[in-house]
């Protein structure tokens, strides 16, 4: 069915005939086959295969109120509830959970959307699959190449990072965990919504050494862009920091290393470090999508959870606007400064990163 007419009752229908016709074949009627049946209820074969084996039950969904969209039961609330931070606990899991205990249809976004809008903490992200196969030698290939390297050359790296941190939680964005809030404070449903569409975000980039942290923060959460990075990032915070004693063991030994985002990876951007004898791991070396690789995404969790804490003791309309949450940044990070037992322990464990990744054959580990 098509345009007006395909409609999720229609869809229901649609459904039934495909296990209807499926048994049908299996009682004998040989002619019957996937393209026969998509032709009949006018759907795609993807469509009759993703029915044809389900049982009847499966088909069903609550049409008492026509034309309005199906509501979650309280139970069914209790299950995402439940699910929510957990791990292996997406949308179309926790939907499926739903409809096995109770017998209640719901997709994957209606989840995703439920937690939006009651701002439940989603399920950890899980890192994104390694693109392709030379990706994955390059990750074997840096592993060899430090193979020498002991644990007090790693205390020469300045590993950094990027990252965003927002005044609402958002379904599994990215690897930036966004904060839990309760609903209880929003006395009208309307301005909650308002706050969740047009919520504050600041971002930050953060850079460390055995001695010290780097953070710039910028407002609005806008992305760095080449020009920016190098200006802002690079020439007047970077290459100063590195260059002094006081944040470094030796400047003439510190190595930058950057998870090869845009902004680092332009050229006019590389050629600017070199310029100013800086050294660092650049295209032909670091892998790029390795945050099990880069000891800086450590940190950022770190940094999260913390301001999630703090935000989680705020009350009252303050605890969504910018300024709130631009001031529990600056006060985690100032904090952190100078936690050199972090920061040792963190590019001590480079050793044990590679060593993972050359167990997992080059995939990705759970650092």
């Amino acid at each position: 069915m098509a345009g007006a007419y395909d409609t999720e009752q229609q869809r229901m229908i649609d459904r039934i005939k495909c296990i209807a016709f499926r048994e049908a074949r299996d009682a004998g009627a040989t002619f019957i086959n996937r393209q026969w049946i998509a032709d009949k209820v006018h759907r795609t074969t993807r469509f009759v295969s993703e029915w044809w084996e389900k049982s009847y039950d499966q088909c069903f969904a609550d049409y008492s109120n026509v034309g309005a969209k199906p509501k979650l039961s309280e139970a069914s609330r209790d299950i995402i509830r439940q699910a929510s931070g957990q791990q292996r606990k997406s949308g179309p899991v926790v939907a499926k959970e739903i409809a096995e205990k109770q017998k209640e249809y719901a997709t994957g976004r209606t989840i995703n959307n439920y937690r939006h809008r009651e701002g439940l903490k989603p399920f950890h992200v899980i890192p994104k699959p390694l693109k392709s196969e030379t990706h994955i030698s390059d990750r074997l290939w840096l592993c060899d190449w430090l193979k020498d390297w002991t644990a007090e050359d790693f205390l020469h790296l300045a590993p950094s990072d990027e990252f965003y941190i927002w005044t609402v939680r958002r379904p599994n964005y990215q690897n930036d965990r966004i904060w839990a809030k309760s609903i209880e404070d929003i006395t009208e449903d309307e301005r909650y919504r308002e706050m969740v569409k047009n919520q504050s975000c600041v971002g930050v980039f953060i850079m460390f050494t055995c001695k010290r942290l780097l953070w710039i923060i910028k407002d609005k959460g806008e992305s760095w862009t080449g020009q920016c990075f190098r200006n802002i990032v690079l020439i007047e915070n970077v290459i100063p920091f590195l260059k002094n004693e006081e944040n470094v063991i030796d400047p003439d030994e510190v190595i930058f290393v950057h998870d090869k985002a845009p902004c680092m990876r332009a050229n006019k951007t590389q050629h600017l470090l070199q310029d100013n004898d800086v050294k660092f791991w650049g295209n032909d070396i670091w892998p790029g999508n390795s945050p099990d690789l880069n000891a800086a995404e450590h940190i950022g969790s770190i940094i999260k959870d913390e301001v999630e804490k703090k935000l989680s003791s705020e009350s009252g309309h303050h605890r969504y606007l910018e300024e709130t949450l631009k001031m529990h940044i600056e006060n985690v990070l100032a904090r952190m400064e100078e936690d050199t037992e972090l920061f040792e322990s963190l590019l001590y464990s480079y050793p044990s990163r590679f060593r993972a990744v050359k167990n997992a054959n080059g995939r990705h580990t759970d650092y």
